[in-house]
């Protein structure tokens, strides 16, 4: 790949090699008042991580090459130097998103190149792209329809079309950058980065908080049980919930009485997010089909890996309502019975 390729894909090996080979030293790249606009740069991706997306600035020339790939690892050392699960799982996802809408637009022999930077064996072609079931299997999106038990394979070679193979490789553009964060990052560089990364917490907090304010209205985010904290935080920061999960996230907060409008929106940063699907997942929890679901209970929740830090009051309940009933009550939320009773009605 040239400088402009490696500017738009500046996690493939060959970038790192690149920017190795530049006559500048780390430090440089924090200080030096060339550098300017190269830090301003890798503050906006992470800014633009958080929000809408990572968009491409025009390049016209080598110069606008090498500030665009040189920006990537700015980026990186800002997101180190915070070290926040939200943030790097935002970014690395934002990242990812933006490389896929490159990737559509790559020829045949650059797709080639590119999976075996990731050390991918896939035999691509303008007919269609078949990879190893072992890479497939690594890269595969957490989604019933990606088992592969419903996909096509011959002689150990798991048959795709071309968009299917170019999600796959977003997925493994996103792993890479998340295992690959945070950095080890000298202190003196962080605390000359200060004003950007002040910046950036304060669009992380409020990107972090969006979803427990208009969104809940009359609910009480506050007596959520972990299990639905943990489903939130990770729904809020763009990960795949697992199937179970997310029917235990959106029937729980169906249960309590949250729109569904609220919760399609919740899920709309969600990688594999489609509008359409969810809103019929939702809608068929709730009960379109005639029944309505209740959340699943504490040993369900276990069962299925999705009973998450348990605090005090997990130890007395059954049920994740059970649990939101009583730490209502517990701080004074909830409606208490005439003699004030000091055992309030569970849910199992």
């Amino acid at each position: 790949m040239d400088v402009f390729e490696l500017a738009n894909f500046p996690f493939v090996n060959g970038a790192l090699r690149y920017v190795e080979e530049l006559d500048f030293k780390l430090d440089e790249l924090f200080s030096e008042l060339a550098f300017e606009g190269v830090r301003g740069r890798g503050k906006e991706r992470v800014l633009h991580a958080m929000g809408d997306g990572i968009e491409k600035p025009g390049i016209s020339d080598e110069t606008d090459a090498k500030m665009e790939l040189l920006s990537y690892p700015v980026a990186r050392i800002l997101v180190s130097c915070i070290n926040d699960a939200f943030l790097i799982r935002r970014y690395s996802l934002a990242e990812a998103k933006s490389a896929h809408e490159l990737l559509r637009k790559l020829p045949v022999a650059s797709l080639k190149e590119f999976a075996t930077d990731f050390s991918i064996d896939a035999e691509i072609s303008e007919q269609g792209t078949s990879m190893h079931f072992t890479d497939y299997i690594r890269f595969a999106v957490r989604d019933p329809k990606w088992k592969l038990i419903n996909r096509t394979m011959d002689h150990g070679m798991v048959h795709l079309s071309k968009e299917e193979f170019i999600r796959i490789m977003e997925e493994a553009v996103r792993k890479r950058i998340e295992s690959n964060l945070p950095v080890d990052v000298p202190p003196e560089i962080c605390a000359a980065l200060g004003t950007a990364l002040q910046e950036i917490r304060n669009e992380m907090e409020t990107r972090r908080s969006e979803f427990s304010i208009e969104e809940f209205k009359e609910i009480m985010p506050d007596c959520f049980p972990p299990c639905v904290v943990h489903a939130l935080s990770g729904v809020s920061s763009g990960v795949n919930l697992t199937h179970s999960a997310r029917f235990a996230l959106t029937s729980f907060l169906l249960n309590i009485g949250m729109n569904v409008e609220g919760i399609i929106g919740m899920f709309n940063v969600s990688p594999d997010f489609d509008e359409e699907r969810t809103r019929y997942q939702v809608l068929h929890i709730q009960g379109g089909t005639g029944t309505t679901y209740k959340s699943p209970s504490c040993s369900t929740m276990l069962t299925y890996g999705n009973c998450i830090g348990k605090d005090s009051v997990c130890e007395r309940i059954a049920h994740p309502l059970g649990y939101y009933r009583k730490k209502a009550w517990l701080l004074g939320k909830g409606k208490t019975t005439d003699n004030q009773d000091k055992n309030p009605p569970d849910v199992s």
